[in-house]
């Protein structure tokens, strides 16, 4: 890394290095204050990589909050690559809660993502992310209710909370059509550690593009919804001008997601901190309006788990 620096930043050759603790896709490293250090670590890290720079480029001026911009990039070994990027203000979403004005700056980071024109994503080289099948998640879903139920994982979510609901035996119900084709930026990470958050609450960056596909718009709705709370990723949404339909998917994703991933750390592989995934679960099931609401229309979500399809 030393020599890395005297290479791409000389003056910055002797400042101290230390790891970025929060998050542990990448090998990340803080350099002093003022940057971050970013090793892609396979080849499918350094063409996502790439694209990351592109894609941030490209919506920096659409954005009312900050992405990091690339100081110095190239490759640290054959095929891999690196990138320098400008440290943002701001701490994790998981450390600092969201204001209600922060809610707006995520409606309006929605909004930027959704208004880029046809000849502008394409530009991007992004990968299209078909919608992921609610059919299939249920099922998963349901079975790690059962056990993480049998357990008392699910007694008491959280004040306030949807419980997870788990019926069985109830009668068949259609499959929802899928959505129509994607046509939305995607970030498709929104995790508390990749939003932060100034000490007013306000959103002042959004970090870590790597994962961006043109894909399904609820899937951010659905990172919204584990990282700040489920009521208020629907409230910036909504402000964003998604409408019911799409916002249930993203609560449906959400809760499905979160049931699975915390019975795949209590039974499975998954060496996620357990702490943060019941956090996330009691995020995602919180109340909201759309839960007292009768869906309208074929093709809309509930967030029940049942052994039916949701309709």
């Amino acid at each position: 890394m030393r020599r890395l620096l005297r290479r791409a930043l000389p003056g910055e050759s002797g400042t101290r290095i230390e790891p970025v603790e929060e998050g542990g896709e990448h090998s990340t490293w803080w350099v002093g204050t003022r940057y971050v250090l970013r090793f892609a670590l396979d080849e499918s890290g350094s063409r996502r990589q790439r694209r990351e720079r592109v894609l941030r480029d490209a919506i920096r001026s659409r954005l009312a909050v900050r992405v990091p911009t690339s100081v110095a990039s190239g490759e640290w070994a054959p095929r891999l690559t690196y990138t320098i990027d400008t440290r943002l203000p701001g701490v994790s979403a998981e450390l600092q809660p969201v204001s209600p004005a922060g809610e707006r700056d995520l409606a309006q980071l929605l909004t930027g993502l959704r208004a880029l024109s046809a000849e502008e994503i394409a530009g991007l080289g992004l990968p299209t992310a078909p919608p992921r099948p609610l059919d299939t998640l249920r099922k998963a879903a349901a079975a790690a209710a059962a056990r993480l139920t049998a357990d008392g994982e699910l007694d008491g979510v959280a004040d306030g909370a949807h419980r997870p609901p788990l019926r069985t035996g109830a009668p068949a119900r259609p499959t929802p059509p899928t959505p129509p084709a994607p046509v939305a930026v995607v970030h498709n990470d929104l995790k508390g550690e990749h939003l932060l958050v100034a000490d007013s609450g306000r959103v002042c960056g959004v970090l870590d593009w790597t994962d961006a596909v043109l894909g399904d718009p609820a899937e951010d709705i659905a990172g919204l919804s584990i990282s700040l709370g489920a009521p208020a990723a629907i409230r910036a949404a909504t402000h964003a001008g998604y409408g019911p339909p799409v916002c249930r998917r993203a609560l449906v994703l959400a809760r499905y997601d979160t049931l699975i991933r915390l019975a795949d750390r209590l039974y499975g592989t998954d060496d996620s901190p357990l702490s943060l995934l019941r956090t996330q679960l009691a995020r995602a099931w919180r109340t909201t309006p759309l839960d007292t609401t009768t869906p309208t229309g074929s093709g809309t979500p509930t967030t029940d788990i049942r052994d039916d399809p949701p309709a």
